[in-house]
Order: C-alpha cells, then sequence, then structure tokens
C-alpha cells in the first residue's frame, strides 16, 4: 500500500498535514475523480494532458506571443490553451508568470501527475477531498459533501469563525474538506502529495523611496492593471459603493473603450446613516455613465438569506455578503463581466482599526518617550488631525480599552478582532480550542518572514491581507457567480501588491491618514467628497434596526429552530435569550442566525446530499 504524503509548506498547518499524512492509498495509482464547475470545459492538449481551469488570465495574449516565437502553435484564442501551453513550456514555474484569477486541475499525461493551484490572492476557490484512497476536488464545497462518510462540523474551523466571521487555516466548517489556500499548489505524483506555496509578499520597506517615485510608480502599475483587468469579449460594467477604492477603479476604467460606464449600486434608505448613494453619484458624474441602483429591504433580507448561504457553502465575512448579492443580481441583468474595488483596505491601509491600534501606541509612546524604538509612521501630534474618522467608532473604542491599555501590538490588534468576546454563555467554550485559533493568529501576525520586527502598520495589513481578504474575496466570487456575473478585482495585482510592500509606511498612512498614498496619487482623478470622506464604514447593513424590529420574528424563529435541535458547541438556550442585547458593533446576532441557516442547509439535508453521489 502507498502512502499519501504531504510536505509542509510555509504557511501550511501541522495538524492538517498530520491528517494528510495519516491517509493510505487504496491503490498505487491514486483515483481522481474532478467536480469543477460544470461550464467549465475541460481541454485536451497533443500530449494527452487535460486541463479544467475557473478564471480568466489577463496576460494571456503577452504569453501567446512569447511562446508562439518559441515554436508552439496554438488551434484557438482562448487563454486556456495557452495555461496548457505554458504548462508543456515551463511546468510550475507557469504559475509564476500569471496575472490572474485562477483555480485549476491539470493532469499532466507524460508524467502521471495531477497539479492543483490556485491564484495569489485566493480570488477563485478549490476545495478537496480525500475519502479511501481517493482525491476529490471541487470548486464548490457542496459538490464534495456526497463522498463525505457523514456532514459533520469541524470544531477547529468552528472556532476560528466564532472568532473572526471567516477561518484562517485551509480548513473549512466541513470536517474532512480542506480548501487549497491561495498562492498555493498541490501535486499528487506517483502516490505522494506535495502542498506548496509559489508566491509570497515580503515587507522589505525601500526607504529611499520618495513620495514623488511611490506616486508616479503606483499611478503606472494601477492603470496598467485596470488596462489588462478591461481586456473581454463582452462589454464591462463597474460596481461603484462610493467609497474610494470602486470610484477609483471606475474612474480609471472610463479612460479606456472597454469600459462600458455602467455602474451598479445598492442602498438602504429606510434608516439615516445608510444610504450612501449620494457618494456613487458624484463618481458617476465625473464618469458621465449610468448609474444603477437597488434599494434594498428587510423584505429582500428574508427573501433571500437563505440563498446567500447556500451559495457561499459556509457562513464567512460578515453581513456583507447579502448586499453584495443584491447588487450582484442588479449587475447581471445589464452586463456579464464587473469589476470591484475589493483588496484596497488590506493593501493601502483603509481600515479604522488600524488607526485605533496607531492611536494608543501614539499616546503610549508620547508617554514613555519612545518614539524613535520603533517603526512609528506617526506622532501624536500628526494623528489628532485625521482621529475624526474614529467618530463612528467610539463605541468599537470603549470596548477595545475595557480590556486594557498598551499592551503588545499582538494582544491588541487580536483584541480588536476578535468577535467572539461577547459571545459569553452562548458558546461551549469547553467543547472548541480558542487556544489553538490564538496560536494560529500569533504565527500569522508575528512572522518575521513577511514583516520586519516593529513594523506596526504592515504587520496588521498583513495579517488581514493572509485572512480576512481570501475571505472576502470569496464572498465576492460566490455572489456574482450567483447570478452568471464575472466579477473582477484589479487593485489585486501582484505586481501592485509587491510594490506596495516596500513602500514605507509612513508614505501610506500619513499623519494616521488611511489610505494616504493612494488618495495622494489620485487626488486630481477622485472627487474630493470621496477622497476626504470620514464615514465611510464598508457595506453597512442596518442589522441592529431590523434584528430589533421587523425582522425579529424571522431571528427567532430560526434561532428557535437551533434551541430545539441542540446544535453542537451552541448553548442554544442562552442564544434565545440574549437576542437583541450586542453592542452596536457586534455581529453576535448575525453569525448564530448565520451558523444555523447553514446547519438547516447542509446538515439537516444532509441525506439529501448524500443521494447525490455518481
Amino acid at each position: 500500500m502507498s502512502r499519501l504524503i504531504a510536505h509542509r509548506g510555509p504557511d501550511g498547518s501541522g495538524t492538517w498535514v498530520n491528517e494528510l499524512n495519516q491517509v493510505g492509498l487504496a491503490h498505487r495509482r491514486l483515483s481522481i475523480i474532478d467536480l469543477s464547475d460544470a461550464a467549465s470545459q475541460p481541454m485536451k492538449d497533443r500530449f494527452g494532458s487535460v486541463l479544467t481551469y475557473n478564471g480568466e488570465i489577463y496576460n494571456y495574449r503577452e504569453l501567446r506571443r512569447e511562446l508562439r516565437s518559441a515554436g508552439y502553435s496554438f488551434s484557438t484564442d482562448s487563454d486556456t490553451e495557452v495555461l496548457l501551453a505554458l504548462y508543456q513550456s515551463v511546468g510550475l514555474d507557469a504559475l509564476g508568470l500569471l496575472r490572474g484569477m485562477f483555480s485549476f486541475a491539470l493532469w499532466d499525461e507524460r508524467n502521471s501527475r495531477l497539479v492543483l493551484a490556485r491564484d495569489r490572492f485566493g480570488i477563485k476557490p478549490l476545495y478537496f477531498t480525500i475519502q479511501k484512497g481517493v482525491l476529490y476536488f471541487a470548486s464548490e464545497q457542496k459538490a464534495l459533501l456526497p463522498f463525505l462518510p457523514v456532514i459533520e462540523t469541524d470544531a477547529q474551523a468552528l472556532a476560528e469563525y466564532l472568532t473572526f466571521q471567516y477561518t484562517i487555516s485551509e480548513r473549512t466548517m466541513f470536517k474532512g474538506i480542506f480548501q487549497l489556500m491561495p498562492a498555493h499548489f498541490l501535486r499528487v505524483e506517483h502516490g505522494e502529495v506535495l502542498v506548496k506555496r509559489y508566491w509570497d509578499v515580503s515587507y522589505d520597506v525601500d526607504h529611499s523611496i520618495s513620495q514623488a517615485s511611490a506616486q508616479a510608480k503606483l499611478s503606472e502599475l494601477l492603470l496598467d492593471s485596470v488596462d489588462i483587468h478591461l481586456r473581454s469579449d463582452v462589454e464591462v460594467g463597474t460596481y461603484l459603493s462610493g467609497g474610494v477604492d470602486s470610484s477609483l477603479v471606475a474612474l480609471l476604467a472610463s479612460r479606456n473603450e472597454m469600459y462600458g460606464r455602467k455602474s451598479f449600486h445598492g442602498r438602504f434608505v429606510d434608516y439615516p446613516g445608510y444610504d450612501e448613494s449620494s457618494f456613487a453619484h458624484a463618481a458617476n458624474s465625473m464618469i458621465k455613465g449610468e448609474l444603477n441602483i437597488i434599494d434594498i429591504t428587510a423584505s429582500d433580507f428574508e427573501s433571500n438569506i437563505r440563498s446567500v448561504i447556500r451559495h457561499l457553502d459556509e457562513p464567512t465575512a460578515g453581513p456583507g455578503s447579502f448586499p453584495q448579492f443584491m447588487v450582484s443580481k442588479l449587475a447581471s441583468e445589464h452586463v456579464k463581466v464587473v469589476l470591484g474595488g475589493q483588496g484596497g483596505d488590506e493593501i493601502f491601509g483603509g481600515y479604522a482599526r488600524y488607526l485605533i491600534a496607531y492611536f494608543e501606541q501614539c499616546i503610549k509612546a508620547a508617554i514613555d518617550g519612545t518614539y524613535r524604538n520603533g517603526n512609528f509612521v506617526v506622532t501624536i501630534e500628526s494623528i489628532i488631525p485625521n482621529l475624526g474618522v474614529l467618530r463612528e467608532y467610539k463605541p468599537l473604542i470603549q470596548e477595545f480599552w475595557k480590556e486594557g491599555l498598551f499592551g503588545q501590538l499582538d494582544e491588541r490588534f487580536f483584541r480588536l478582532v476578535n468577535r467572539s468576546v461577547d459571545m459569553g454563555t452562548e458558546i461551549d467554550r469547553g467543547a472548541l480550542d480558542f487556544s489553538a485559533v490564538k496560536s494560529r493568529f500569533d504565527e500569522i501576525f508575528n512572522s518575521r518572514r513577511n514583516v520586519q520586527q516593529e513594523a506596526y502598520l504592515d504587520s496588521m495589513m498583513h495579517f488581514d491581507f493572509k485572512t480576512l481578504l481570501p475571505a472576502l474575496l470569496t464572498v465576492e466570487d460566490r455572489m456574482s457567480m450567483a447570478h452568471g456575473l464575472e466579477s473582477r478585482v484589479p487593485l489585486l495585482d501582484h505586481r501592485v501588491v509587491e510594490f506596495l510592500a516596500t513602500v514605507p509606511a509612513n508614505l501610506k498612512f500619513e499623519g494616521g491618514n488611511p489610505k494616504h498614498l493612494l488618495k495622494s496619487t489620485f487626488r486630481d482623478l477622485l472627487p474630493p467628497e470621496i477622497s476626504n470622506r470620514r464615514d465611510k464604514m464598508g457595506f453597512p447593513v442596518p442589522l441592529k434596526e431590523w434584528f430589533r424590529g421587523e425582522m425579529r420574528p424571522m431571528v427567532m424563529d430560526v434561532l428557535s429552530n437551533m434551541h430545539s435541535r441542540k446544535r453542537d458547541f451552541i448553548n442554544t438556550s442562552e442564544v434565545l435569550k440574549n437576542v437583541g442585547s450586542e453592542s452596536q458593533f457586534s455581529r453576535k446576532t448575525w453569525a448564530l442566525l448565520s451558523l444555523e441557516l447553514w446547519q438547516q442547509e447542509f446538515h439537516d439535508r444532509a441525506t439529501e446530499y448524500r443521494s447525490l453521489i455518481i
């Protein structure tokens, strides 16, 4: 009996690798079943190799020219054939040459080798399970459920979800199903498995970079990225939320004839503070385009939330998935491809929590007189003018500082991102290993392979880049593909990310001003009311108002089902008792509601999924 061997990659989870190491192969040669998207048609080359592929390779034209000059003849104009030819030419080194979003499986007939690979950022999903020596893979977890011996919740993944509202390891919420991590490939050859990272970002700061040179380079890279993301056989539109990122993408796209000047926005008009359409109108007026708006209501939530969870496969990444689903539906009625601004907060420093953590560090340094001891990008004097950004976050700061002041950055940041703190009695903490979650957080946050010692801003951005961003990209992909819409994210070009990792933090975050470099680079292009606004909060959803008002009966009905079925790991009587008691920034009810809807969709229908086995 041959042994399945998994070599741990740089970001591999030891527990996960040990589980793989314990799997034996039933036969000398590994059986492989492809469960990729039915819409993805496998392509075969002259050597008998087969590729099944999901995504877009934006630089396929340039790669095809190079391959042609090397003597390769093409029979199609597709990027799929370019990917096959590139692999035949340079093997797995092909991954480093690709600009795009992709997950693919390639059977190399000459070498009896299977390769699974995923793009650098995790824009396109890829999952697998190994059952009785057979490897199954798919772009959706639900496609793998029929092959599991039983549908169970992975306790470690659940602990990660309750902490962050997404998982931060290879585990998924389904026990036995793993995700191939971003920027990794999995190779199966002669019964042996290698899992390896092929790309990473390292924050090797170049302190000689001036603001002028950083702005010039960033402008060049982003213009090129938007142009290459506009390559399409069909009209391309844009999401337009009213924030800096999506507005900038739309404005840069408007310079290209492939952009159809159609943009899409979702708003909530029933409660004050949730309608951002005026900012979308400001950007659209400069584009001189067609702004399509959908008014989203509580009735829409009740009608669509189960579909949202079903398409996501697992609860993840917060309530923004619901309005994303609604806006994607709107966009799909007008275009087939849309550009979005996802990734801007993680690579340019846009989250308010960065400023909260820095504000505390500045106070500590001012008291101790230690500004020169670390990689500070702001002083207490320079940060004060930008503290207005935190006006809406006063309750969060109050909660954050309740735990104490002036601890280590990793401890402070963990408190900011830990969403399980207000789930006291609702969680059976004795049945879940939250210490393992914290260990995994520490491993990523304190990685000195990627971030230099005391590079405070980069440490925070790096953690979100490696964990939160892939979860948000999963939402972006699933909510758009639910409506047959292809969503592209031009801010996430690896050349842009690699360059920004060399830019000193004081240029990215000058005076505690979020996205300073991005906004200063394009100040003449962005409408002032957008670049200067201080109240952008992602995609705000009036959950608090809904759950305490018109949606309360629906919420209580769903959570009562949780109680009657006595779900594992959750103290359901405490859940019902505490509904509506959370603070303004809490997502407790959302997290538990999503979890129960996921249980109903997949666990309670396990027999139906088992019956789908082929």
